[in-house]
Formats: structure tokens, C-alpha cells, sequence
């Protein structure tokens, strides 16, 4: 029988590092991993539960895993829904929730021995661990969990209230990565400006000094590192405003996640999110004032239970007079468990998609205005991928796989994880068209 063991991620960046601990502690073990199914002793497949459309793709990989391979092991978010998962696959061999590492390992030993007791295998694992990622970036998950109770989302029901991780540990880990050759931090969580509040902003240690399990620290220390530093999913609070400075002074990426989901007081009470959207306007005005080069990036849902065109004709005015520079949107859909399905008013699909097409179009406008105004710029670039069509990079202002890229057609010479400086000269609505002429090793 085959040592290896076969692997499938699906699902959010969190996810993502939840697997990479996973191979991590297998690779520790000794375990191989394999690149396919027919090579792997066993499976197993980290799975996404967030809303239908996921569960949907999480229950065809279980299947095609089941097909090709026999015998699968089940982990992540939708592995709280174990009797669904079994009713439609009985063959599988366990199912575990998110965060359940050492469940997982257990059935991996039940089911694929290791040949002796397992000992650590320091010498088959790179001291950053497992990485998924490209080797110039990684993320950074600083904390499990959520306080908030939001009508659309069952997070907290999957992974459990928040529980921070202290900060020397997160700071060991951010330490480790750059000491491997990582040039980009994504700091993650489904709370990081809440970052510490769970444990009472408890002291930690790191550098041989005393600092707080905070936010404010978090991205203070993270600055010392001298890589870039993206922020995603900040929510925000007043004390957000203290991290604006570290940007305009370049120590952390002039560069925000914000999930702001809304604008309409109606809509937000009924998502169980702060209904403030004009403040907010306010906070984006003083913040640019303060760091001009700062991109804001959001999601938002549109068609969601009892949206009027009223509400949604304020959103699109907020969108248009906060200028956002990268945004997402998705129309309403039902999430298993969530307090949201059962509220009135529920909104037409064709209505809902009419009202996605009317935002993006608005966006779209946003978007390729603030892109257009870059041309002419030198801005540092890092490269991604070399791919069939050229070079791709980002700049600062874009993260991996959910934002823009930057197109160097005359990239030659250029290597994944190089940061250079290029000139920009040209755009569209989404991308931007960079020359290596103009520039020099960053």
C-alpha cells in the first residue's frame, strides 16, 4: 500500500492554511504527498461550507476523490455537516470539522498506518512548514474564529468564536517565512482589526521584548520585517484610524480589506452590521487625507432579504461617492442555517442578478477611471507567474488571485518573486500594462 497521501483544498485562504498545517504534520510524519489519486494510500479532502453553491463543489470533490481513489477522509467547514455528507457518500472513512488537525491525523493513522510509531521528521519539512502558495507569499492567519452574528453567515457556527493567536507566536511564524525567501504577508483572519480582544489584549513576547496581543502591535511589529504587509478583512473600528500612518509612511502596504457588504441602514440592520455608512464616508476622507496612496478593496451583496430599489439605488450612490478601487459583489444566496433565510422580503433572482449587473457597471466605471490615472507612473511591481501571454505581477495595491495583475509583454529576464520598478503604460477596467524599460531592481 501506498505511504502518500492525496490532497484537495478547497474553499477561502483560511482554509488554505488549514491545509498547509495538515500537510505540514503529515510531512512530519513521514507521509508522502501525492500528486494524484491513483499514487495515494488515502484522501483527504478539506472542504468549504459557506454557502450552497461551495457545499456543492465540496460534495463533487468528495465524490470524484471516492471514484478515483476509494478512501477519503473529510475535514474542514462542511464536515459539521457530517450526517449530509455521509447520507450521500457512506464509503468515506471520517469526517471531521475545521481546525480538527489532530482528528484528521488520527484517521490517517487508522486508516494508513505509519509504519513505526511516528516520530518527527525535521529533515523532510522546511522550518516555515507546508506552503500551497507560490514561494514570494504566504498567509498569515492570525486568529480562528468570529464574534460577530451576522444574518447571512454561519462562520461562527463553523469555526467557533474568536480565539487569537498570541503574537510572538504569529510573529515567529512571519519571522520564519520571510527567512524562507517570502517577500508578501497576507495577514487573514474573519476579524483581524478584533484581533486580541478576545483574550483582553494579553502581553506576549517577542524580539526579547514584552508587546501586546493587539492590532495596532500586530501591524507595528510586522513593519520591522521589511516585506510587504497586505491587511484583509478589516473591519472598521476607531482604532483602525492608528494604522493609517504605518501606510503613508510605506512600513505596512497603503492597502485595506474592508468587507463593508452594504450601505442602506435598512439592509445592514437586517445583515447584523454596523449601520453607519455615512461615518464611514468620513473615516475614507480622513484616511486618504492622511495616506493618499491607499486602496480600499470590499464585498458587497446586493438582492439580499428586503432590499428595495430605494436601498439599493443608496448603495450605488455610497459607491460612487466612496470611489472604491477594488471591489467584489455577489448576489443573495442562501446559506444553510443562516437567520437571513428566514426574513421577508425575499428578493427575485432575476431582480437580484439586474441589480449585480447595474453595480458592477458602476465599478467597472470607478475602476478603470482610478486605473487610467496610474499610467505614466513608476510603481514597484512583483511578479507573479510567467505565464504563455507574458509576465504577471502586482502592484501594491492588488493581492493575489482576487484583484488586478499588472502585464509586462516585455518581461524577459524576469522570475516569480522578483519586486522590480516599472512604468506603467497602460489600462483597462480591471488590469494594468507595465514596461521593464523604465525601471530597475527594487
Amino acid at each position: 500500500m501506498s505511504r502518500a497521501v492525496g490532497f484537495v483544498s478547497l474553499g477561502c485562504p483560511k482554509a488554505l492554511v488549514d491545509s498547509e498545517r495538515i500537510l505540514t504534520q503529515l510531512r512530519l510524519e513521514g507521509y508522502d504527498i501525492a500528486p494524484d489519486y491513483q499514487g495515494a494510500g488515502l484522501v483527504v479532502v478539506n472542504t468549504c461550507g459557506f454557502i450552497d453553491s461551495a457545499k456543492a463543489e465540496s460534495l463533487a470533490a468528495i465524490g470524484e476523490a471516492l471514484e478515483e481513489n476509494g478512501k477519503v477522509i473529510v475535514t474542514g467547514c462542511m464536515g459539521v455537516e457530517s450526517e449530509e455528507i455521509l447520507r450521500q457518500y457512506p464509503d468515506v472513512l471520517a469526517v471531521t470539522g475545521p481546525q480538527q488537525y489532530e482528528a484528521v491525523m488520527r484517521a490517517v493513522h487508522a486508516h494508513l498506518p505509519p509504519e513505526s510509531e511516528p516520530q518527527p521528521h525535521l529533515d523532510l519539512v522546511p522550518p516555515q512548514g507546508i506552503k500551497l502558495t507560490p514561494r514570494h507569499y504566504a498567509y498569515l492567519k492570525i486568529s480562528e474564529g468570529c464574534n460577530h452574528s451576522c444574518s447571512f453567515c454561519i462562520i461562527p457556527d463553523l469555526r467557533g468564536k474568536l480565539v487569537s493567536r498570541p503574537l510572538g507566536e504569529v510573529m515567529g511564524e512571519a519571522e520564519r517565512l520571510v527567512q524562507s525567501g517570502v517577500r508578501e504577508l497576507l495577514v487573514i483572519s474573519q476579524d483581524t482589526s478584533a484581533y486580541g480582544v478576545d483574550a483582553g489584549y494579553p502581553l506576549s513576547f517577542w524580539g526579547g521584548r514584552p508587546v501586546k496581543t493587539r492590532f495596532q502591535e500586530l501591524c507595528q511589529t510586522l513593519a520591522e520585517l521589511d516585506v510587504w504587509v497586505r491587511l484583509h478583512y478589516v473591519y472598521p473600528y476607531p482604532h483602525v484610524d492608528h494604522i493609517i500612518p504605518l501606510m503613508a509612511e510605506e512600513r505596512i502596504l497603503p492597502y485595506l480589506d474592508i468587507p463593508f457588504q452594504h450601505a442602506s441602514p435598512q439592509v445592514l440592520k437586517a445583515m447584523r452590521r454596523p449601520a453607519h455608512a455615512e461615518n464611514v464616508l468620513k473615516r475614507l476622507e480622513n484616511w486618504r487625507a492622511q495616506c493618499p496612496e491607499l486602496a480600499i478593496r470590499s464585498t458587497f451583496i446586493v438582492g439580499f432579504p428586503g432590499e428595495t430599489e430605494a436601498d439599493f439605488q443608496l448603495l450605488l450612490d455610497w459607491l460612487k461617492e466612496a470611489r472604491l478601487d477594488r471591489v467584489g459583489c455577489f448576489t443573495y444566496s442562501p446559506v444553510e442555517g443562516a437567520a437571513a433565510n428566514d426574513l421577508p422580503g425575499q428578493v427575485p433572482e432575476a431582480v437580484k442578478q439586474e441589480r449585480w449587473e447595474r453595480f458592477m457597471a458602476v465599478q467597472q466605471q470607478i475602476s478603470q477611471e482610478k486605473l487610467r490615472q496610474r499610467v505614466g507612473r513608476v510603481e514597484p511591481i512583483l511578479i507573479d507567474e510567467i505565464a504563455e501571454q507574458g509576465v504577471i505581477g502586482r502592484s501594491r495595491y492588488d493581492a493575489p488571485e482576487i484583484d488586478g495583475v499588472v502585464h509586462v509583454p516585455e518581461g524577459e529576464g524576469l522570475q516569480p518573486g522578483d519586486l522590480v520598478e516599472l512604468m506603467i503604460v497602460d489600462s483597462d477596467e480591471y488590469d494594468l500594462v507595465a514596461s521593464p524599460d523604465f525601471g530597475d531592481d527594487w
